[in-house]
């Protein structure tokens, strides 16, 4: 499984709970978008999560800037995602830098708001905040292989949902 958060706005701890703090724990590979704020809340995550590959947001401090790039293309299950935090050019800026990087979905944090939205050129996923949410609904995206069913195979591509600390699906999304 593949998990993605973003926004935890934290000084000393990753603020994980509930189904969030399992996911990153079980996860096989875990992408954070950005603004951990403080340099022990990334510590704290790379103590959690197995493999954690992370971007620096706009309200990080140095010591996180001077340990993560700003923008990573990460590999799970044979797709592609580029990772950043946001882009000034809002949507259109995050499909270029996508495409840019050949990627086959973009991941961003920033505004605390969960979305997948497919209705561009490529997909963006924000996973929201699990720790901030900032009048959205808390939130961190699961993703794993999708399955073709009853004989066991492998489907081409993803799937996905939105989370809550609480375990409430809310969206489900394939890729």
């Amino acid at each position: 499984m593949l998990v993605v958060v973003a926004d935890t706005h934290a000084r000393e701890e990753s603020k994980l709970r509930g189904r969030t703090l399992d996911a990153v724990r079980e996860a096989e590979t875990v992408i954070h978008a950005g603004d951990f704020y403080r340099e022990p809340v990334l510590d704290a995550f790379e103590s959690t999560a197995r493999s954690l590959r992370p971007v620096y947001g706009n309200n990080d401090d140095a010591a996180i800037r001077d340990r993560v790039p700003e923008v990573r293309t990460v590999e799970y299950a044979g797709t592609r995602f580029a990772v950043t935090h946001r882009h000034r050019s809002g949507d259109t800026g995050l499909m270029m830098l996508g495409r840019g990087r050949d990627a086959d979905v973009v991941v961003c944090g920033h505004s605390h708001r969960p979305r997948f939205d497919d209705s561009g050129d490529l997909p963006i996923l924000n996973p929201g905040s699990h720790a901030q949410p900032r009048g959205n609904r808390p939130a961190h995206a699961e993703l794993e292989p999708a399955n073709d069913g009853d004989d066991g195979s492998a489907a081409a591509g993803l799937v996905g949902r939105l989370v809550t600390p609480d375990g409430d699906v809310f969206e489900r999304f394939q890729i």
